[in-house]
């Protein structure tokens, strides 16, 4: 799109051209920045960018654009503060995430009638470790933790203090709809936190957060640690089945939070009306 906008009557002069204001100017090359970012992913810096394909795909003028940034730094800035704004990965909690752990129940279902059968249920979905996996080459997430990284390397100043704001409520966003996802699974499962923990749901939430971004960390340098296996009748299993490391670690987590809830009764209309419930998730992705 031209920075100038032509407008011609059908007949008659050409009428006076629009220019974009440095508002839209803004806009429109940080919304093409942040595009590009999420096609290219983020790194530690953000000189894998180069401001004149940001401009050209932006549509927008390159005196408009060095009229409002003088400096390549000064718009980076900006785009940082931008990219925080919207830093919340998608995959952990999320709806999609939710059907998935529907539909491996569902597909169990029959042992929700014993207490034995809806550990070994909770297990079985800790052990697939679909949210790990599906992170594990996300560029998204790879941005999320490249952005994570650039503010540590910022210099005290607003830019920092902006980024840290934004980052903060990001996170604070995103351990919520992870303890909401996990809270809603368990109880659907017929458990409930410990009470002797004094903990509620966001600080088991923080803890498999902190947990697998950890992982997600290392995973480059040490490959072993999210393609290794282990074989064993891991948190009560009946039988020996394949962990991956970063299962056994959520698995250590959830099983020191959650314990049976002994208020649930177990009959034929309560599984019914945890099946009902289980397929509107499933059905919901």
């Amino acid at each position: 799109m031209s920075q100038l906008i032509e407008e011609a009557a059908v007949s008659g002069p050409t009428r006076r051209r629009t220019r974009l204001s440095d508002k839209e100017t803004e806009e429109r090359m940080l919304a093409a920045a942040v595009e590009m970012v999420g096609e290219t992913g983020l790194t530690v810096s953000l000189e894998h960018l180069s401001l004149e394909d940001v401009i050209r795909s932006a549509g927008v003028a390159r005196s408009a654009v060095y009229r409002r940034w003088p400096y390549k730094d000064l718009f980076f800035s900006d785009l940082l503060r931008e990219l925080a704004k919207g830093a919340t990965p998608a995959e952990f909690g999320s709806e999609e995430s939710q059907s998935g752990v529907a539909a491996a129940v569902l597909e169990r279902i029959e042992l929700l009638r014993t207490p034995a059968g809806r550990g070994q249920i909770i297990s079985e979905v800790i052990r697939a470790n679909r949210d790990f996996e599906s992170v594990r080459h996300s560029k998204v997430w790879r941005s999320y933790l490249a952005l994570h990284a650039t503010f540590l390397s910022l210099d005290d100043g607003p830019l920092r203090e902006d980024v840290r704001a934004a980052l903060a409520e990001a996170e604070r966003s995103f351990v919520t709809r992870i303890a909401t996802a996990h809270q809603e699974i368990a109880r659907l499962l017929g458990y409930r936190l410990r009470p002797e923990l004094g903990a509620g749901y966001e600080t088991m939430a923080m803890l498999l957060n902190a947990t697998l971004r950890g992982i997600l960390l290392m995973d480059p340098t040490v490959p072993n640690l999210a393609d290794d296996r282990v074989q064993g009748k891991a948190f009560g299993g009946e039988a020996p089945a394949e962990w991956s490391l970063s299962a056994l670690a959520i698995g250590a987590i959830e099983w020191t939070f959650l314990e049976p809830d002994p208020d649930v009764e177990w009959n034929d209309e309560h599984v019914a009306e945890v099946r009902d419930t289980l397929e509107r998730m499933a059905g919901e992705s």
